[in-house]
């Protein structure tokens, strides 16, 4: 007798599982949990209490003459509530609205911590005022702060205009004479700008240093002031009681 066909069991198919199906009830079930899950979690984040802003950080003050407080009040109300809903840009307009803040970048410190950073304004030069208190100003030219005196280490700007110069104060104002000294201020190295008692403003192309000791630069006007202060740097090296360095390339010493 003939044998039959062997039966493999690896050809045989493999019963089929039946897929997982939900009804439509268990969909609408499955979606109104989702929409709540959703609801709730929007609750606790944007409406609750339990995300609250509940501190204010603050980096950047260097100075000592801001405070935590002060950055705190400018805030006003925006460092109350949930800490979602805050808005950072007004917050931060609102910081840079003070007198000594250059920019400010504010963020979000979950879970309860709103974070400040700063950048304060740094004095570049003194005006004198006609009250006999000082204005401090720094390198963009803003006038930031006023006290008794002049902080130390940075040169008081002086208006000693030629007649020239008055004459043509139509074309180029007092404004533009104080923002053009403040160039030059702003680009003095640190080891001269603590030398540099005066800055004095004959005209827009006649600056001068009044240095500790007496000796006198010749600046000329803003225009090359980060090569001339490079060149200014290597001339004290050398003595003498005046220095011009209104023509960077040829510059000059001489007693």
């Amino acid at each position: 007798m003939a044998d039959g066909p062997v039966h493999d069991p690896l050809d045989e198919e493999p019963e089929s599982v039946p897929g997982l199906r939900l009804s439509r009830r268990g969909i609408v079930v499955l979606s109104v949990l989702g929409v709540l899950v959703l609801g709730a979690f929007g609750w606790l984040v944007f409406f609750s209490s339990v995300l609250d802003v509940r501190s204010v950080a603050v980096q950047g003050l260097e100075s000592g003459k801001l405070t935590d407080d002060q950055v705190r009040e400018a805030l006003g109300g925006l460092q109350h509530g949930p800490l979602a809903r805050v808005d950072l840009t007004e917050a931060e307009h609102r910081v840079e609205k003070l007198p000594r803040v250059a920019r400010a970048e504010i963020w979000r410190g979950w879970p309860h911590t709103l974070q400040v950073k700063l950048v304060e304004r740094k004095p570049v030069a003194a005006v004198k005022n006609p009250n006999g208190s000082f204005s401090q100003v720094d390198a963009d030219g803003v006038s930031f702060a006023t006290e008794p005196s002049p902080p130390a280490g940075i040169p008081l700007l002086e208006l000693a205009l030629s007649q020239q110069a008055n004459d043509s104060i139509a074309v180029i104002d007092r404004t533009s004479l104080l923002r053009a000294a403040v160039t030059v201020a702003a680009g003095l190295p640190p080891e001269v700008a603590k030398r540099t008692g005066a800055l004095q403003i004959h005209s827009y192309d006649d600056i001068r240093l009044q240095l500790s000791g007496g000796a006198a630069v010749r600046w000329g006007s803003p225009e090359r002031t980060a090569r001339k202060a490079v060149v200014l740097t290597a001339l004290l090296g050398q003595q003498g009681t005046n220095y011009d360095v209104s023509a960077p390339d040829a510059p000059a010493v001489s007693s």
